[in-house]
Parts: C-alpha cells; sequence; structure tokens
C-alpha cells in the first residue's frame, strides 16, 4: 500500500533502536525524510546511515535529552517544522509503591508526560496552519490495565492519555490528528531489562524469564520493532486522517479487555 507520504518530513524521538527505530524504519521505507533523535550518539549515527543507505531519504540526528528545554530547542533548530511527530521515551523503572517518592514521579512525568506534551505545543501549531499532520506517541498497554510493578509509568502515560483524549479533538478540524500506539512487551533492550529483573528476582534463566512471560501473551510471543513500525506508519498516512484520539493496542492479545 502507498502511504501517501513520500515527500514528508518526520520527528521520530528515541529512535536509535527498539520501536523508536521501528517506526523510523517503516517511516523511511514510506519515503519520508526524517529527523531521528536519542542520547546516544553513536547507535543514533548508525542507525540513520543505515536509513540513508537503504531508503535513500535524508536523515537528520539530534542527540541529547528531549526532556531538558535545551534538548528540545536544538532539536527545533534543526526538525524546523514537521509533518509527523513521533514521541517516545524509555519506561521508569519498576518497584512497588513504597519504592517511590515524589522526586521519582516527577522524572516519570518529565519523560512518559510533559516532554511529549511540550513537544506537541511546539510543533502542532505549524500543522495546523498547513491543514494536515500526524502525531504518533509510544504510550504503554499499561494505560489500559495497569501493570503493578509499573507504577511511575501507569501514571504518566495516563496522564498523557488524558491529555491526549481532549487535545486531539481540537486539532482535529485543522487535519492534524494525534493518536496513541499502545506496545505490550516487544523484542526491545526494554524486554530485556524486564527479564533480566524477573530472572534475578526469582533465580531463574533469562531463557526462563522469556518463556514465563510469553506464556501469558495470547500470541505466544514478543512483538517485534517492525511490525509496531509498520503500525505508526499507517497512523501516520493519508488513510489514517479519519483516526483521532485513539488507543490502539499492539500487544498480542496480552491486555484482558473487551473494549
Amino acid at each position: 500500500m502507498d502511504l501517501g507520504i513520500r515527500g514528508k518530513k518526520a520527528l521520530v524521538c528515541a529512535s536509535s533502536k527498539g520501536l523508536g527505530l521501528g517506526c523510523a524504519t517503516a517511516l523511511a521505507e514510506a519515503g519520508v525524510d526524517l529527523v531521528m533523535n536519542a542520547r546516544g550518539a553513536e547507535a543514533l549515527e548508525a542507525a540513520a546511515a543505515d536509513l540513508r543507505e537503504r531508503f535513500g531519504v535524508e536523515v537528520k540526528t539530534v542527540a541529547g535529552d528531549v526532556t531538558t528545554e535545551g534538548g528540545r530547542a536544538e532539536l527545533y533548530d534543526v526538525a524546523g517544522t514537521p509533518d509527523i511527530l513521533v514521541t517516545n521515551a524509555g519506561g521508569p523503572p519498576p518497584g512497588v509503591w513504597s519504592d517511590w517518592n515524589r522526586d521519582d514521579f516527577i522524572r516519570a512525568l518529565d519523560a512518559n508526560m510533559l516532554t511529549p506534551i511540550a513537544l506537541m505545543t511546539a510543533l502542532v501549531p505549524a500543522m495546523m496552519e498547513r491543514g494536515w499532520g500526524r502525531v504518533v506517541n509510544i504510550t504503554s498497554q499499561s494505560v489500559k490495565a495497569p501493570i503493578p510493578a509499573l507504577g511511575l509509568s501507569n501514571a504518566a502515560r495516563t496522564g498523557l492519555t488524558g491529555y491526549v483524549a481532549g487535545t486531539s479533538r481540537q486539532v482535529a478540524p485543522s487535519g492534524v490528528t494525534i493518536n496513541n500506539l499502545l506496545p505490550g512487551i516487544h523484542a526491545t533492550d526494554r524486554a530485556i531489562s524486564l527479564d533480566t529483573g524477573v530472572s534475578e528476582q526469582q533465580g531463574i534463566s533469562m531463557d526462563d524469564a522469556r518463556a514465563q512471560r510469553q506464556a501469558t501473551i495470547p500470541a505466544r510471543r514478543y512483538g517485534t520493532p517492525a511490525e509496531f513500525g509498520a503500525a505508526c506508519a499507517f497512523l501516520c498516512s493519508q488513510h489514517a486522517g479519519f483516526i483521532v484520539g485513539q488507543n490502539i493496542l499492539l500487544d498480542g492479545g496480552g491486555t484482558n479487555a473487551t473494549i
């Protein structure tokens, strides 16, 4: 399917690896020029070079922390007025409710709620002026069904979801859509981190920890960055203009909910 976005420009955050790279790859394959961001310059430059070579699109990079005002300012200088924004950030560490203090929550809110809101506030107005734009926020399945060990993520990402629910409907008349993609467990560094925690806590091997988690997923496997990226690219396409303010699960059926 031709997504109809060849020649558009996208800003994809945290895109040197994992789900962010999956999204950047799918957009590049659709002919979209990219501004890629991540904290680690080496992995970011390697990913950008690969996409340039494979798909022949323009790829600019900005290594920095977008949870800071300075990091965002540098990103805006390079990105200008992109047509597509994909927000993404690693999740806070797992734990239990008694582990966390106010500073822990502020860090989680900065990364997983306030930074995406700041990016949208800065970039969506120009999309509205042009009469076309796409925003996809990578959140988590935990906004549909909370994950006990991920209370910081549950709280911050649910706050972003509430913001998007109202804002998406306000900007839709101008041809801009905002939607959220809710990943379950995918084969990324985040899965390795979570499985490592289970392995150490239960005294089992990584293979056993992974098999234990996969057994809880109806699809009996982890998702892949490529299939996640394909879903993101569709939401960014010309065909998705009537999808507004939605929270789309990509979890292999892991969230047990009717709606």
